[in-house]
């Protein structure tokens, strides 16, 4: 390991991160799978819907960039989820393929059926939503769980016993549920479910040393984004021992969607010194596949995978640009773009543009001998445009502007407003 990870010629983050003290309060397993839950979980997002044929290309790139799980569909929803599942199974990818089902017996009937190496089966595990959602007991919950495991295991299913709502159920309760099913039952591994986005991630560290301590079994996470905490509080879970971490691309999933794959991957690469063996560069191609077959938009200014990260407008930070890409090129950036297969810095021009901005223009055309007093108009110029437009300005728009200032013969400036 380089003698100073927080910085490489890749990456610049803080080295508080490497501190001893910090250091000794991680105890990440020696093996972490990222398992990849964008075909059934991701597809709940509101409106957003996947055909066969595009979750076979979404789970062909998930493989190609050597996400260890994907959870290709629950096949009991539609004909369609079935076929797509059985259509990845079939493929031969490098990535194990997972099913995801309800804590029924005929679900495992119908997952084995697709070819599948392993299934989730899920149960809501606490009283209340079990109650008020499900208008179930407890028992029934209990009961299905242990035949369903059961059903699983005789299937010859790796068995993940995925437990709803699991963080709103008190903490020795939760315990107690999931050893009567592990010990009445079948479980290969558990996930602890933050279903609704409310745990934080100092709870986390107290449950997962409890579940480690109560079961030798693999623990693995699954969050969701509800109060913009699930990245921080899967890390927590592995930083405690947990060993598989359930993401989507670009955080797609209900409400507030599902923990980012992007996020999780690069974050244990860059500030913890985790490398998963993921190919990042692949990340940003990713993000753009998963939008284009959903036919919606991430954020511009998404974390790791946004299209605009790294479009400059600020005129500052143009000019930090513009003084340290030579010198040191991540002085302005906590990675390289190519990194995680982003365009490279681009200084843009609108409303928060400066001089800096200017010149990378100027310079891009070769324009010479421009004053700076016409520097300041052309400034002017360009965020009154942007402001007009509510827009960036585009290079037409740029040159219409540079001759306005300049003229024919380069002397003629703006014109006062009266």
């Amino acid at each position: 390991m380089t003698t100073t990870p927080w910085k490489t010629d890749q990456w610049f983050t803080s080295p508080w991160n490497w501190e001893p003290e910090v250091r000794a309060q991680l105890n990440f397993p020696t093996k972490i799978k990222i398992h990849d839950v964008s075909l059934r979980d991701g597809e709940q997002q509101t409106g957003l819907i996947f055909t066969r044929k595009e979750k076979v290309a979404i789970a062909k790139a998930l493989a190609e960039a050597g996400v260890h799980r994907i959870e290709g569909s629950m096949p009991a929803v539609h004909p369609d989820d079935e076929a797509a599942l059985k259509d990845i199974a079939a493929l031969g990818l490098k990535s194990e393929i997972f099913s995801f089902a309800r804590c029924m017996p005929a679900d495992v009937k119908k997952a084995k059926e697709c070819g599948v190496t392993g299934i989730i089966t899920e149960i809501p595990s606490s009283d209340h939503i079990i109650q008020n959602a499900y208008g179930k007991t407890m028992d029934w919950a209990i009961k299905s769980s242990i035949e369903t495991t059961q059903a699983a295991k005789e299937a010859g299913l790796y068995t993940v016993f995925f437990t709803i709502d699991s963080t709103r159920t008190p903490m020795d309760r939760y315990l107690d549920i999931v050893d009567e099913v592990a010990t009445k039952g079948h479980m290969d591994a558990l996930t602890v479910a933050d279903s609704f986005g409310g745990c934080t991630p100092h709870s986390f560290a107290l449950l997962f040393k409890k579940l480690k301590a109560r079961f030798n079994k693999p623990i693995e996470i699954h969050c969701h984004e509800d109060y913009g905490l699930g990245v921080a509080n899967t890390i927590t879970a592995l930083a405690n021992g947990a060993s598989v971490a359930h993401v989507t691309v670009g955080a797609i999933g209900e409400r507030a969607g599902n923990v980012p794959l992007e996020c999780v991957v690069l974050a244990l690469k860059t500030l913890y010194g985790v490398d998963l063996g993921i190919k990042t560069e692949r990340l940003f191609g990713l993000a753009r596949l998963v939008e284009k077959v959903g036919k919606f938009k991430l954020m511009p200014n998404k974390p790791i995978v946004g299209e605009s990260l790294y479009r400059v407008e600020s005129g500052i930070v143009a000019m930090f640009h513009r003084r340290c890409r030579s010198v040191e090129p991540l002085e302005c950036m906590p990675f390289a773009p190519e990194l995680v297969g982003l365009p490279k810095m681009e200084i843009v021009l609108g409303k928060g543009s400066g001089v800096a901005s200017v010149d990378e223009f100027l310079e891009k055309r070769r324009v010479k001998g421009v004053t700076d007093e016409q520097k300041l108009d052309i400034v002017m110029r360009v965020k009154d445009l942007s402001i007009k437009k509510k827009d960036l300005i585009t290079g037409k728009e740029f040159d219409a502007i540079l001759k306005g200032v300049l003229g024919a013969n380069g002397k003629n400036g703006r014109k006062k407003k009266r």
